[in-house]
């Protein structure tokens, strides 16, 4: 038997719900994200970068991806950065380059990007690898190896500071 009010429809498919329910919705590169997830903010986003400032992850999470990016025409030098998502910051690096020639050598999910970041950027620097901002002028071996090794040198530190007090 059809229900008068929603003519003959399942009441999914009725036009105004669906289109309430699509309201409260949050995509990112065509990808939904989770109603529970700490950023999530209703609409349709071609990136992390266009749906929240960075002052503003920073503020709402401090999880995330430190990571290595190159680019075939700088051969030698490797970015070393930080992202909420480093695939959506992989394809932001794209729409700067006609070629969209970008590659993502590795990455890490970390509890807290920034501070992994820093000391990754640190421990290069101390290594004597020349920089010029985040980009590096290092192996991917060597870039990969750090990225993997800012954790055991974070908790490292922690400890350390906790035994100085």
């Amino acid at each position: 038997m059809a229900h008068s009010r929603t003519k003959g429809r399942y009441y999914k498919d009725n036009p105004r719900a669906v289109k309430a329910r699509d309201a409260k919705r949050m995509y990112v590169g065509g990808v939904e994200i989770s109603k529970y997830n700490p950023l999530h903010t209703p609409g349709r986003y071609a990136s992390w970068q266009d749906a929240w400032n960075n002052n503003e992850l920073d503020s709402k999470t401090t999880t995330g991806h430190i990571y290595a990016i190159g680019n075939p025409a700088w051969p030698e030098w490797i970015k070393i950065g930080k992202a909420v998502d480093a695939l959506d910051r992989l394809n932001g690096y794209q729409t700067s380059s006609p070629y969209r020639d970008y590659f993502l050598i590795h990455s890490k999910y970390v509890e807290n990007r920034s501070e992994a970041e820093s000391i990754a950027h640190e421990t290069l620097i101390n290594m004597g690898f020349k920089n010029k901002g985040e980009w590096f002028k290092v192996s991917s071996t060597t870039a990969i190896n750090i990225i993997d090794n800012t954790i055991t040198i974070s908790t490292q530190q922690d400890l350390f500071d906790e035994d100085s007090s």
